[in-house]
């Protein structure tokens, strides 16, 4: 048995109830608005052709602005936010859309090496026909210093893979005055797949 870690710990664990609109935007899980920088992101779920894959369901998980998982395991000393779990899912549309609305994650020191440091990231769960199906892919930020850094990130040895997990500023999504806009777009199979995170 491989021990869990604490991103595995902090995902979300949903039910089969109906989906509502605060479970994709986190900002309005609460009384009142989380702390950080208001983000919108946004992709298509693709196939190996590049059809959209409709009506599946995608979660994400991320840190607080500060750098820390709404988690009991996530000893990191930032504070936390009472008004952002950090936790949400959403549906692709008939066209694959899916849309959050969030806020950025900050980076989050972790014990990898010294002085290790993880950039801002998102993770995100795609699931298919069923929970067996289920994939794992993270999304970061574009002109983020850490990702050089990140063994994580790194490890998709090809770079032209390596860029494909990370945003794209996109003004089209952005909304004037109230949220900057990432897009990511997540491709299942094929040349240009998304690179996944291979479960032992």
């Amino acid at each position: 048995m491989i021990p869990p870690s604490l991103s595995e710990l902090s995902g979300p664990a949903f039910g089969h109830n109906d989906l509502t609109k605060s479970d994709s935007d986190l900002t309005r899980q609460h009384k009142a608005e989380p702390q950080g920088e208001r983000i919108i992101v946004a992709g298509r779920l693709l196939d190996e052709r590049s059809c959209p894959v409709a009506e599946s369901l995608i979660e994400i998980w991320q840190t607080n602005a500060a750098g820390r998982y709404a988690h009991t395991a996530d000893q990191h000393d930032a504070p936390l936010d009472p008004n952002f779990t950090g936790a949400g899912r959403a549906l692709t549309d008939s066209d694959g859309w899916y849309q959050f609305t969030t806020v950025k994650p900050g980076a989050y020191p972790w014990g990898n090496h010294p002085n290790a440091w993880r950039p801002a990231h998102i993770h995100f769960s795609l699931f298919g026909p069923s929970f067996l199906s289920r994939l794992v892919t993270q999304m970061y930020f574009p002109a983020d210093p850490l990702l050089p850094l990140d063994p994580i990130l790194q490890s998709v040895t090809d770079s032209t893979e390596r860029e494909r997990l990370v945003s794209t500023l996109d003004f089209d999504l952005t909304q004037p005055g109230w949220a900057l806009g990432y897009r990511f777009d997540i491709v299942l199979r094929g040349n240009n797949q998304t690179p996944l995170e291979r479960k032992s």
